[in-house]
């Protein structure tokens, strides 16, 4: 029996690496590498999986907001940029026997437009449980529930719609 579809948030800071230039790579296809948190990494590692679904987060701009939509293209594997001496997320304490990082690929369907941005999302009572708006939820990847996932696509379509 197939294992139904997730849902997640992953945030970049767009001066470091934006939705736009997810879509200029090859096959708009990146992995996501770089996350150096546990909590995040074990979702990467353990829960995300080929086939789910992922809102591409801009932080630390002005304002923060939802850019577009993404795919989970390959699962979980070793971040290799933690072996790299030369890679801003080296760390000298990785082992390519037992790797501590992992990443994921994805790919990019289409932009948001208009983008949601994160004052809209706190101002929809139905998306009061969403990670993003909670205070001190910072991880760079969130988990999102179909519920929240679907929400949000009708706050676009009600804002492109309206505009």
């Amino acid at each position: 029996m197939p294992v139904a579809k997730k849902f997640w948030l992953m945030k970049s800071e767009p001066d470091a690496f934006s939705f736009d230039d997810l879509m200029a790579e090859p096959d708009a296809t990146a992995h996501w590498d770089g996350v150096r948190n546990y909590q995040a990494r074990n979702m990467m590692r353990d829960d995300m999986q080929v086939g789910d679904k992922v809102f591409f987060y801009h932080s630390r701009t002005k304002p923060p907001h939802i850019a577009g939509i993404a795919t989970v293209v390959k699962a979980g594997y070793p971040d290799h940029t933690a072996l790299d001496p030369k890679a801003p997320y080296f760390d000298a304490k990785s082992d390519p026997e037992n790797p501590r990082w992992f990443m994921v690929d994805i790919q990019g369907e289409r932009a948001l437009d208009p983008v949601v941005s994160l004052d809209d999302l706190k101002d929809n009572p139905a998306l009061e449980e969403m990670k993003v708006v909670q205070k001190g939820q910072r991880l760079s990847v969130q988990p999102v529930t179909q519920a929240e996932y679907d929400e949000v696509l009708r706050m676009e379509e009600r804002m492109r719609t309206n505009s």
